[in-house]
């Protein structure tokens, strides 16, 4: 399936008050009400494929794993939405999650992988994934054949931890355990 060329139902990005409602979590995450989120939404500051300027995006948390740290997001809007076409431009990115921080790299996935990754998004999150997919007017009869036709039509990008940033702990650095 072609993800460049997104079906003509697929919703504009929202405007106006939709948009300020859609962009509330931003302001949340910068005033230190990340936690609120717990791990199924992340932060992601990333630079302006134009201005140079750092960007943010909160973007709903698809799948984690944690040998070696990455996390999973999906385009809703497809390949054309801002944060997506920044990635492509710089893959350099960071993102918050609570309060940590984390340096990452972007990794664009393919569309058999994003088929098999929405279809474990759906048996875990049934009703959400089956909104999701209305809302964004991607076809699927709610079985997971149907999940992975629609996974195919949605770009996803896994966010890779650098190495550096999972480092074990030095002595005395926050371990609470004293240093002799």
């Amino acid at each position: 399936m072609d993800r460049s060329n997104p079906p003509s139902q697929r919703p504009a990005p929202p405007t106006g008050w939709k948009r300020l409602v859609a962009r509330l979590p931003v302001h949340l995450f910068r005033i230190g009400l990340g936690p609120l989120f717990g791990r199924r939404l992340l932060l992601l500051i990333h630079t302006g494929r134009l201005s140079g300027t750092s960007r943010t995006v909160v973007l709903e948390v698809v799948e984690h794993t944690r040998a070696p740290h990455s996390w999973t997001v999906a385009s809703g809007y497809g390949p054309t939405a801002q944060w997506y076409r920044n990635l492509q431009h710089t893959p350099q990115a960071t993102i918050q999650l609570g309060r940590r921080y984390h340096a990452v790299n972007a990794v664009f996935l393919p569309a058999e992988t994003g088929a098999a990754i929405m279809a474990r998004y759906a048996a875990t999150h049934p009703r959400t994934a089956a909104r999701l997919c209305g809302h964004l007017g991607l076809p699927t009869d709610g079985t997971d054949a149907g999940y992975r036709r629609a996974g195919e039509l949605i770009p996803f990008v896994r966010l890779d931890c650098d190495p550096a940033c999972h480092r074990p702990r030095a002595a005395g650095r926050r371990t609470g355990k004293p240093t002799t």
